[in-house]
Parts: C-alpha cells; structure tokens; sequence
C-alpha cells in the first residue's frame, strides 16, 4: 500500500510541476496582463494543488491540514486573480490587440 501511495505521490508531483512549467511559460509568453494572469492564476492554482496532494500522501502532513490547504487555496486562487484583473482593468491597461470590451461603458460611467 505504501508503493501504491508513492507512485500516486509521483504522478501528482509530475503534473503539479507540469502545470507549473505550463503556468510559467504562458506568463512570459503571453501579451498583455489579462491573458497572463488568466495562465498563472488557473495554473498556478492547480500545480500547487497537486504538489499538495502529492505532500500528503508521502509526509505526514495529515489529511485534514493538506485539505483544509487545498480548499483555501482554491478559494483564495481565483478571488485574488480576479482582483489583480479588476485593478488592471481600472488603470485603463489595454488588452492585446485591441479586442472587444464591454467594460468600458461601465468605467466610464
């Protein structure tokens, strides 16, 4: 039972970081603030959430504690990222390309 913990340990410390790589990438690659922060906040929050997963099937970090972690972080992940595209959005930082924006009627106004 012990093998079968640390292969599934494996496996979530292979696609925690996966994500991760993934999330830095889009990061550096990607155009203007809203599709990065579209990359690293959904990767971002899935990588860690994994790499925890991982934490607690190999330490004795305990159930409780590892998913009391992963539910605040999945709470915490996308209302911060929201925040951070919210203020963005209100210091008038353009979108790439200049694509639609039904937010500005609401700004201006």
């Amino acid at each position: 039972m012990n093998t079968f913990f640390e292969l599934i340990a494996i496996a979530a410390i292979l696609l925690g970081t996966l994500f991760s790589i993934v999330g830095a990438m889009g990061a550096w690659r990607l155009p203007d603030v809203y599709t990065r922060l579209h990359a690293t906040g959904k990767v971002g929050v899935f990588g860690v959430a994994l790499l925890l997963i991982a934490a607690i099937f190999v330490t004795p970090l305990g159930w409780a504690k590892g998913s009391l972690l992963i539910v605040l972080l999945m709470i915490a992940g996308p209302v911060i990222t929201h925040a951070l595209a919210s203020a963005a959005h209100r210091l008038r930082i353009p979108i790439a390309g200049g694509g639609r924006n039904d937010l500005d009627n609401e700004v201006e106004g």
